[in-house]
């Protein structure tokens, strides 16, 4: 059978055990572990994009470009601040960029502002791989590095250095089944200034296994805080 072995250990196993077990015990993994890696991040991020859809519902107090923008995220900027941003060419209206602040809206339009690149605060870049294997990678969270894209912090994240990242994945005859995602993704979250294990899933597959342990683990937590407060 082709598909053999393309069964996530997820499956049969409990990776976060393994994975913390093979850690402390100093055992070698199946792939190649206790590596480091990490792009250097670059002076500036890439930006990022907002999009909205004009309705004819707000025509009468938005019907303008300015207007739309000045009046729906006013805590953005200030009147000056979009007219400026307009003008820049930051602001595409269904696909086209548009210069003039008076440009009339249409029902249906597709608007997306673009934010210019701005330069993160300093965040670490190099993660430890601790345990690796075709369903699974258990990383070394340095203190100080986000996990997720949030805030200030778009591009220096766990996530970037992920995609960013050549990884050996599962055989491809895995692939057929749809099961293998483009690069491994964490299946929890560690506070940017906390340091600690971040596993992360290879496979739809594995991330929905690891994702059901941390859920039951909660819920077990949870129900212990309970007695503790009711006994």
């Amino acid at each position: 059978d082709q598909y053999a072995n393309c069964t996530p250990k997820a499956v049969f196993s409990h990776p976060t055990a393994d994975a913390m077990a093979v850690a402390a015990a100093g055992e070698t993994p199946p792939l190649q572990a206790n590596y480091v890696f990490g792009r250097a991040w670059p002076d500036l991020n890439e930006g990022l994009s907002y999009t909205d859809t004009f309705r004819g519902a707000d025509a009468e107090t938005t019907a303008s470009l300015i207007n739309f923008y000045s009046e729906n995220y006013k805590s953005s900027a200030p009147l000056p601040g979009w007219i400026h941003r307009i003008r820049n060419g930051q602001i595409t209206v269904d696909g086209q960029v548009v210069t003039d602040p008076d440009m009339i809206l249409r029902e249906g339009s597709k608007l997306v502002y673009h934010r210019l690149a701005w330069k993160e605060p300093f965040a670490p870049h190099l993660l430890q791989v601790l345990y690796e294997d075709d369903d699974m990678v258990a990383l070394n969270k340095p203190s100080g590095l986000q996990v997720l894209p949030k805030g200030i912090f778009q591009q220096r994240t766990v996530l970037a250095q992920l995609q960013w990242k050549e990884w050996k994945m599962p055989p491809s005859s895995c692939s057929k089944r749809k099961n293998v995602q483009l690069h491994p993704v964490p299946v929890h979250r560690l506070g940017r200034g906390t340091s600690g294990l971040l596993l992360c899933a290879k496979t739809k597959l594995a991330k929905v296994q690891l994702a059901s342990y941390f859920a039951e683990g909660a819920a077990n937590a949870e129900k212990k805080r309970m007695w503790l407060l009711n006994p």
